[in-house]
């Protein structure tokens, strides 16, 4: 028998802006395919071609120039500025720390995703102490025990790296901005 309340709940519409419609406007037609950009802006797919043929949107031809950006020129290249400066100074940041802990400086600042690859420089080039005293100094982390074998010896610097990506898988995907329950089987 048919029960009005037996409905399985609908979910709320997903609203996108404008600018947002815009930028996958842009895309669609820089030649982009619309299923990546429906995933990208989290748009329904049947919604992006409805939209396209509605507002009768079109690829560009070979030579067109490229479209302004919504926020003008001048605003995305001060953004790009500011994204590479932003980047290019982690980037040094992080070279310095690992110069210093490759160096035989110390492990305490030297970031969670590159410890795999600095403990195993450092034990192929400053010898077998430094090695035990840097097993030593990793076993304030439980899971840090998957880095050595049965013997002793550190594993290979791809098995340390997934062992720290599993080990911290949480804190990758805030990292990455994947919000919780989203695009679970990552990593």
């Amino acid at each position: 028998m048919y029960d009005p309340y037996d409905m399985p709940e609908r979910k709320p519409p997903k609203i996108r802006c404008e600018d947002t419609w815009a930028e996958i406007r842009r895309g669609w037609e820089r030649g982009e395919t619309g299923a990546s950009l429906a995933q990208r802006y989290d748009v329904g797919l049947a919604n992006l071609w409805q939209r396209r043929a509605s507002e009768g949107w079109r690829r560009r031809r070979p030579g067109d120039p490229e479209p302004e950006p919504v926020e003008g020129w001048d605003k995305r290249a001060k953004r790009a500025m500011e994204a590479f400066l932003y980047q290019r100074e982690e980037t040094r940041r992080l070279a310095l720390k690992l110069a210093e802990a490759m160096q035989g400086g110390p492990l305490d600042d030297v970031p969670l995703w590159h410890a795999g690859f600095v403990l195993d420089w450092r034990a192929e080039r400053l010898g077998p102490e430094v090695a035990a005293a840097d097993r030593d100094y990793m076993r304030k982390h439980d899971w840090t025990e998957a880095f050595w074998d049965e013997h002793g010896r550190l594993r290979h610097v791809v098995m340390l790296d997934q062992v720290t990506l599993d080990a911290n898988r949480e804190e990758w995907r805030e990292d990455q901005g994947i919000p919780p329950g989203k695009a679970e089987g990552w990593p």
